[in-house]
């Protein structure tokens, strides 16, 4: 591996260019990547991603899961792909609003000090000629995502920008994004050294789930429910006692007492919407002193009845089989007798 210098600095350590990128396959470009936390792990490592969890990152990492199970760069559908493709776009539009020059980074980057090898980081673009900046970070957001800007930054991104200036060794970073297609806006980071002393030991803490392959705690997010399914996808028949384990008793209690309580709440929620529903009637629209309902008929639709179609022709189903695989199933019995 290539171990030049990149983005040059006066005051700290430069950056490790690990690898160039530039005619690199995505699989190779994921099998680099694995090798560390990059700067868009960053968030998800500390456990403040909103969209993946550690467990999730974890089971990436140690090659349980496939990133692509996550992230579908080819599906023309998807935020990512659209992000792939307004990227330059959005470098370029900067370009003209700032009068500053920027050049893709073309190289996995990696942390100079060999204690923090495992920090690795793709810019999106560096800029050229300034004292003021030296990173751009380009974003695109929808109508959910938009949201997540209001109040500046989102912080699962900011993790990211000092991710990088950490491993960069630079001072400050611009991140511009183009809000549902329309609204072009620049925010300014600039290094924090007290926050990245605290991502640092935070993602060292991951780091070292994945060096031991020990599984962090999971969060109670769908990412981990679903990392969890692909860590477990069956079960062995065999039956463990826990009766004499007090912390996964108070859990096992926690969890019954809660699941009482979302029924209790799950039926009051049914009943306060069925008296609104007695009220309107036939209404499409009730309105109130702070909000308003609607409820309308959705339009009707034509599906084929399978089962009447099978009746008739059972053959079908031999010839056009559909295997879908089965998934467990977790059920709570409890034998308290209390309430």
């Amino acid at each position: 591996m290539n171990h030049q210098n990149a983005l040059q600095t006066n005051k700290r350590p430069t950056a490790i260019r690990l690898v160039s990128t530039k005619d690199m396959s995505r699989q190779e470009w994921l099998t680099v990547r694995n090798q560390g936390i990059g700067a868009s792990d960053a968030a998800a490592a500390i456990g403040i991603s909103p969209y993946q969890s550690r467990l999730e990152l974890w089971m990436i990492k140690t090659g349980r899961m496939s990133s692509e199970l996550t992230n579908a760069p080819d599906d023309l559908d998807s935020p990512m792909y659209w992000g792939n493709v307004l990227e330059p776009i959005v470098a370029e539009h900067y370009s003209r609003k700032t009068g500053l020059k920027v050049r893709r980074v073309n190289s996995v980057l990696q942390h100079p000090d060999p204690d923090k090898a495992w920090m690795l980081a793709n810019l999106d673009y560096a800029v050229v000629g300034s004292d003021d900046v030296q990173i751009l970070e380009c974003k695109t957001a929808g109508e959910y995502g938009a949201r997540l800007w209001q109040d500046g930054v989102p912080d699962y991104y900011q993790c990211q920008v000092q991710h990088q200036l950490a491993i960069t060794g630079k001072q400050v970073a611009d991140v511009a994004v183009l809000i549902c297609g329309q609204e072009f806006r620049i925010y300014r980071i600039e290094r924090d050294d007290e926050l990245i002393r605290e991502l640092i030991e935070l993602e060292r803490e991951f780091w070292q789930f994945v060096e031991t392959d020990t599984p962090p705690p999971s969060d109670g997010s769908e990412s981990a429910d679903k990392a969890l399914r692909a860590l477990y996808p069956k079960d062995n028949g065999i039956a463990i006692d826990l009766s004499d384990d007090d912390n996964f008793n108070q859990v096992f209690h926690e969890l019954t007492e809660l699941r009482t309580a979302a029924q209790q709440l799950s039926l009051k929620e049914s009943e306060l919407k069925q008296q609104i529903q007695q009220r309107m009637g036939d209404a499409s629209v009730a309105q109130f002193a702070n909000g308003r309902i609607s409820w309308k008929k959705s339009k009707d639709s034509v599906s084929l009845d399978t089962q009447s179609l099978l009746k008739a022709q059972p053959d079908l189903l031999q010839q056009y089989p559909q295997v879908r695989q089965g998934s467990r199933r977790f059920l709570i019995q409890s034998t308290s007798l209390e309430g």
